[in-house]
């Protein structure tokens, strides 16, 4: 998905439009202005002491209730979710019902000797040409505070994306690793050319997806995939006790049509390889399990733990701030759509992650 860039004017009275802090504050003022504009109309005036405070709590009652509906039940239910047809049957037959309301309390109860005066049915007519243009002011309202809390999201989505990928071009295509890589090449060379072949093509396909396919805003789960198999299959080669596994019930062409954000996975798979070490010299082991199932995408990461393995503290802190970032990563793009559950026992540990298709 792509964003044109939107800049917001951090003024004054958009953060009091937009920031909860100010929430009792806004709604105090609409009841204010509410009531203000009910107490000096021209039809309330004709009435005087406890009538018409009578008549006048009666009718806000009714307003305030369809401001109310509008914007924390129809306006979130089905204006922000493109139901808009729906949207506007639903807020006329509200200000239908409302106006229905408020006239029989206050002709039937409050005034019932002028039940059938055609005043009133004018007034009820009135009420329904009138009422919809306000109470669509609170619907671009409520608009525009969605407005201006998602192009700030989007900023801070592209900033946390930034310190992501700069974090990962240090940490993963680093010399040390290239060293290593290039070492245990250069030893395959000369005792297994064939594996060695194999070997240089998995570190071209990890170095193209890292520098290529890592700065696209989507890329296919394909590619996805096959970038942790060419990730832990570089790690293989470095432990020979190292057990990897990775399954998936996902079609071809599923893979090959389904576009996500590059790189949600790569730091869950990251902590597996540094907390999956066994320093007691038994097997270690990866698993991760990708399906795709009623719209939804899951996937599974678990690893072994060796009680006794301490990492470095280095590899701790860029663990643990790669988790709070994925994390607030996954909460900008998916909002409450996504689950994240990690599990940790003293022998292994567990991710498992749905997001939607």
């Amino acid at each position: 998905m792509k964003y044109d860039k939107v800049e917001t004017q951090n003024t004054k009275i958009i953060r009091f439009i937009v920031d909860k802090e100010y929430r009792l504050l806004r709604h105090a003022i609409l009841f204010l202005s509410l009531l203000i504009i009910i107490f000096f109309s021209d039809w309330l005036s004709q009435y005087s002491g406890a009538y018409m405070y009578y008549r006048m709590l009666c009718v806000f009652s009714a307003l305030i209730t369809m401001f109310y509906v509008n914007m924390y039940v129809l306006v979130p239910r089905f204006f922000f979710k493109g139901q808009y047809i729906f949207y506007i049957v639903l807020l006329f037959l509200l200000v239908m019902i409302g106006t229905i309301v408020m006239s029989t309390l206050l002709n039937l109860y409050l005034d019932p000797a002028n039940q059938h005066n055609k005043e009133n049915y004018k007034a009820s007519f009135e009420g329904l040409v009138i009422l919809p243009p306000f109470i669509l002011v609170t619907t671009m309202i409520k608009l525009f505070q969605r407005w201006i809390r998602d192009n700030e999201s989007i900023a801070e989505l592209k900033n946390i994306t930034l310190t992501m990928e700069l974090n990962e071009l240090r940490n993963q295509i680093n010399p040390h690793f290239l060293f290593n890589m290039l070492n245990g090449i250069k030893a395959l060379v000369r005792t297994d050319q064939e594996k060695a072949a194999t070997v240089i093509m998995r570190l071209s396909e990890f170095l193209r997806y890292q520098l290529y396919e890592n700065n696209e805003e989507t890329t296919l789960l394909k590619s996805e995939i096959d970038f942790l198999t060419n990730f832990l299959e570089l790690e293989k080669i470095r432990r020979d006790n190292l057990l990897i596994a990775i399954t998936s019930n996902i079609k071809s062409q599923i893979t090959n049509n389904v576009f996500l954000p590059p790189n949600l996975f790569t730091i869950f798979v990251e902590n597996a390889v540094k907390h999956s070490v066994n320093i007691s010299g038994y097997e270690s082991y990866i698993r991760i399990n990708i399906e795709v199932k009623d719209d939804a995408l899951y996937f599974e990461c678990v690893n072994s733990k060796d009680q006794d393995y301490e990492p470095l503290l280095s590899d701790k802190k860029s663990g643990g701030l790669g988790l709070v970032n994925i994390k607030r990563r996954l909460e900008l793009l998916y909002g409450e759509n996504h689950t994240l559950d990690i599990e940790s026992t003293k022998f292994e540990y567990s991710v498992k992650l749905t997001i939607p298709l």
